[in-house]
């Protein structure tokens, strides 16, 4: 055998560990953006494809900030309920986490005051654990008392000031009253309905992904 053979391996040699490089190579995963909130974010009356978690990971996608993005809604879920179960139902592989609660809170007539030491709560722990944060809010109408409309509506600007945080003040903005987005109860987006705050949701979000919107 010629000696040179033992100091330079053949070419099919250096082929095929060429190629089991490549396939050790792992492609990088996908942030994953996880959606706390109540039955808007649960999807209530719609296939989840329809809802608005899988509608604003289309919107982010279209966008070019792909993402995975995993809904932790709970019908009927208040801040306080977000505020008790945010440390398990955000799972520690989220990069960034779009707290959408309160809407709940307004029905219920909770004091507004308690609804942002909730909310600042939730706030505090996704930073103690370096998670990226946006303010998802829904706005009180008059009807419902002017003092009290005035102290809700306030909770999610004053927070995301105080957090630094990218803050949608009123995730319904154009969609409620709208019968062609809302589903018939009048409270629940449909299907174009959840898109719209899909789409609205998506420049914020790609922001705090650290990814620049389109």
């Amino acid at each position: 055998m010629n000696a040179t053979a033992h100091r330079f391996p053949s070419r099919r040699l250096i082929l095929v560990g060429l190629g089991l490089l490549t396939q050790g190579a792992a492609a990088p995963k996908p942030p994953v953006v996880t959606v706390l909130g109540d039955s808007i974010t649960a999807g209530l009356g719609l296939p989840a494809r329809d809802a608005m978690p899988a509608q604003l990971e289309a919107a982010l996608a279209r966008r070019g900030a792909s993402a995975v993005v995993r809904a932790a809604g709970v019908s009927g879920d208040t801040s306080g309920g977000g505020l008790a179960r945010v440390g398990f139902s955000v799972g520690a592989d989220t990069r960034v986490c779009v707290v959408a609660l309160g809407g709940n809170d307004l029905l219920q007539g909770v004091d507004p005051a308690q609804t942002k030491a909730n909310l600042r709560g939730i706030l505090q722990k996704l930073k103690a654990r370096g998670v990226r944060a946006v303010l998802v809010g829904v706005a009180a109408p008059p009807t419902i008392g002017a003092s009290y409309a005035r102290d809700f509506n306030a909770i999610y600007p004053n927070l995301a000031k105080e957090f630094g945080v990218p803050v949608l003040a009123n995730m319904l903005a154009g969609v409620r009253g709208d019968p062609s987005l809302m589903q018939r109860d009048g409270i629940h987006p449909n299907a174009a309905g959840a898109k719209r705050i899909g789409e609205a949701l998506a420049p914020l979000v790609a922001k705090a992904l650290g990814r620049a919107a389109a």
